[in-house]
């Protein structure tokens, strides 16, 4: 088990930051002099943020962004990752709780990427792991890891996501593309202008998020991975268990009594 000093908490804490408003968590990578890689540090505060997502009931969607600097996250810290081989003889992989961050996967709350910049490698996990994508004019991304002897285990499930010949192009050539190309195959749900821009697009689809009854996101958010893992058949049986609990819910009842009344909802979340 790794163990961390106080000093290291403090460190991990200023790479990561986190903060809710009105419903929406809002988690910050912020290194902008490393362009937003992902140190061990950084990417063990992200960990922590899907923890405190998940257990804190006030939260109903999150936005993952990280410090203005034209890259929304360049992917593993390779400096530290040097550092760390040459001074322990182990990867850096092997000191972070989550390297391939699968808990991002199973946060039940909408997750919508605010990407501020280009991005490659980790920065492309992140994304994928994210539910809605909100990207930059302009920039790239990439899933660069045959550049670096590296690889990207976690690009499988963007199989459901682009074309499998650009999906292979990007993973055997470790060439960046535009992102407007992505958006074209509907990997990215719109691009702006500006940095403020994506944030402000994502903020607004993140209050549109909240505005729903919770169970009813919940499960939807569920279902759409259910059916990715189990295909067809048995996503349409998962989806409907998963659907059960809202349909027995009083925001059921809840819903078309506000709609036949001409009033906003107001959900319970039960």
């Amino acid at each position: 088990m790794l163990e961390f000093k106080e000093e290291d908490i403090v460190a991990e804490k200023e790479q990561v930051r986190y903060s809710v408003e009105d419903g929406i968590a809002t988690v910050t990578i912020d290194r902008p002099e490393r362009k937003n890689a992902l140190s061990v540090e950084a990417m063990n505060g992200l960990t922590d943020a899907w923890d405190r997502v998940e257990t804190d009931a006030s939260v109903r969607a999150i936005i993952l962004t990280s410090a203005d600097c034209g890259v929304f996250c360049a992917g593993l810290d390779l400096k530290q990752a040097a550092e760390i081989r040459a001074r322990d003889g182990v990867d850096i992989l092997t000191l972070m709780r989550d390297p391939m961050q699968h808990a991002m996967r199973k946060v039940s709350k909408p997750i919508i990427a605010a990407m501020t910049g280009s991005l490659m490698a980790g920065g492309m996990m992140l994304a994928l792991r994210c539910d809605l994508r909100i990207g930059l004019r302009g920039t790239r991304a990439g899933i660069t890891e045959v550049k670096m002897g590296r690889g990207s285990p976690w690009a499988v499930p963007m199989l459901w996501m682009v074309p499998q010949p650009l999906l292979m192009e990007m993973v055997l050539t470790g060439e960046t593309i535009a992102i407007e190309r992505l958006a074209e195959h509907g990997f990215v749900n719109s691009l702006e202008d500006t940095p403020k821009a994506v944030r402000e697009r994502a903020l607004e689809l993140a209050r549109k998020i909240v505005e729903g009854a919770p169970l009813s996101v919940k499960a939807a958010k569920a279902s759409v991975l259910a059916a990715m893992d189990l295909g067809l058949a048995q996503g349409l049986v998962a989806a409907e268990r998963l659907h059960q609990e809202a349909y027995a819910s009083l925001d059921a009842i809840e819903g078309p009594k506000a709609f036949a009344e001409k009033r906003k909802p107001v959900w319970q979340g039960r």
